[in-house]
């Protein structure tokens, strides 16, 4: 059996933390599950809460902790448009001053901390599919940037932590991700369209529906996590974490009202300024280095999606 740890996670009642709260429980781990419940709730985590290896803790990332762990996944950051757009300067200040105080807290405890960046960090990209070596194209003054120009400055801490205080590092860039537990409200592209065509509304499609997107569901996301934590430390990254499955967003669009049989029709608007127009990972760096790939096609990730906002909304 690996080793018992004691693991932070940050961000840990949201959408990508429950379930990864959920694999480390389940692995025998300690699992120290932080959240201050701006997106994240309790109902994600509600399965733990009677397991003797899962503590809960209300906390901001923004403030210091003091604990005593072995592992960090810094996750802690709303990243959905409507949800960092509410508040920019708390969401610039969850990223920066999240990531000192986790870094902080990984230099005193000696743990390893790995930091869940973004494929935002690409902005409006100008190469297709994106590499690790891509630096991206992103508008530092406009609505967006609060999100991708935090993480950028997060990746910046990180290095520079490992360079200077020989910190052990894991960098992880998450493209698209979606999958049960996600927010009904929280304006991303899959959740929207199962809400809508389950509630028989029209489908709202921004742009003319040709940008495209890659899904990766979320197992397949926490796998990665995984393998990329429990790596040799010489693996930094930053790794594309993500589907390199690409769709554009009129076929996700029908697709869904096809699994749902909804009668719902596609409506069209403006898309939102700084909208990137293309979004596909390169993960070829995370099938050499973790031997990792997606194993879940989109449709049957859609399914447990689906069925999942059926019970729910």
């Amino acid at each position: 059996m690996p080793p018992r740890k004691r693991i932070l996670i940050t961000g840990g009642a949201g959408f990508i933390g429950s379930h990864l709260s959920e694999r480390l429980v389940t692995a025998g781990h300690d699992v120290i599950c932080l959240d201050n419940y701006f997106t994240g709730t309790k109902d994600n985590i509600a399965p733990l809460l009677d397991q003797t290896n899962f503590e809960l803790m209300r906390h901001d990332v923004t403030f210091p902790l003091y604990v005593e762990v072995d592992e960090i996944y810094n996750l802690a950051c709303p990243a959905s448009p409507i949800h960092y757009q509410y508040d920019p300067v708390q969401t610039t200040k969850t990223s920066v001053h999240g990531a000192i105080n986790m870094l902080g807290l990984a230099k005193r405890t000696g743990a390893k901390i790995f930091q869940s960046s973004t494929s935002e960090v690409y902005g409006d990209p100008t190469v297709h599919p994106q590499s690790e070596d891509y630096r991206g194209n992103v508008n530092p003054i406009g609505p967006r940037a609060c999100y991708d120009e935090g993480k950028r400055c997060a990746e910046t801490l990180f290095f520079d932590y490992y360079r200077q205080h020989n910190l052990r590092i894991k960098v992880a860039r998450i493209f698209n991700t979606y999958g049960p537990r996600m927010r009904p409200d929280d304006g991303r592209v899959v959740s929207n369209f199962i809400v809508q065509a389950l509630r028989g509304d029209p489908i709202t499609i921004y742009g003319d529906g040709s940008q495209t997107r890659s899904f990766c569901y979320v197992d397949d996301l926490i796998e990665g996590f995984v393998r990329l934590m429990e790596s040799g430390d010489d693996v930094t990254g930053p790794i594309n974490l993500g589907n390199p499955g690409e769709f554009t967003i009129k076929q996700l669009a029908e697709l869904v009202i096809k699994m749902t049989g909804a009668k719902s029709e596609l409506v069209y608007e403006d898309l939102p300024e700084d909208d990137p127009l293309q979004r596909c990972p390169d993960i070829s760096l995370a099938k050499e280095k973790l031997d990792w790939q997606p194993t879940i096609e989109l449709e049957q990730g859609l399914e447990k999606t689906i069925t999942y906002f059926s019970e729910t909304i």
